[in-house]
């Protein structure tokens, strides 16, 4: 399965990422198969990122982290996803 993930850089407490697509069987810091973006959270809150790679790679079954979900809304390459329903979400009953 491909994956689009975050890649971790940098100095020591001072980290960079890459948001990277790659394989979920290869390591976290290992080959990848395409760099879509960056994020630096000491600079800014959001990611850089190639909306026209992210939609390429999201319509070849790419499926992305949570982080990187995120990421891909706010930058406009994914539409936010639907709540769930009340029936899901309801509290469990107490005794």
């Amino acid at each position: 399965m491909v994956k689009m993930r975050l890649f971790r850089m940098g100095d020591k407490k001072n980290p960079i990422y890459r948001v990277v697509v790659a394989d979920s069987r290869k390591a976290m810091h290992g080959e990848y198969i395409d760099c879509i973006g960056h994020y630096n959270p000491s600079v800014s809150a959001d990611a850089t990122i190639d909306v026209e790679k992210a939609k390429e790679w999201l319509a070849k079954g790419a499926q992305p982290t949570e982080t990187v979900k995120n990421f891909l809304v706010k930058s406009g390459a994914m539409e936010k996803p639907a709540k769930l329903s009340p029936s899901k979400t309801k509290a469990k009953k107490s005794k």
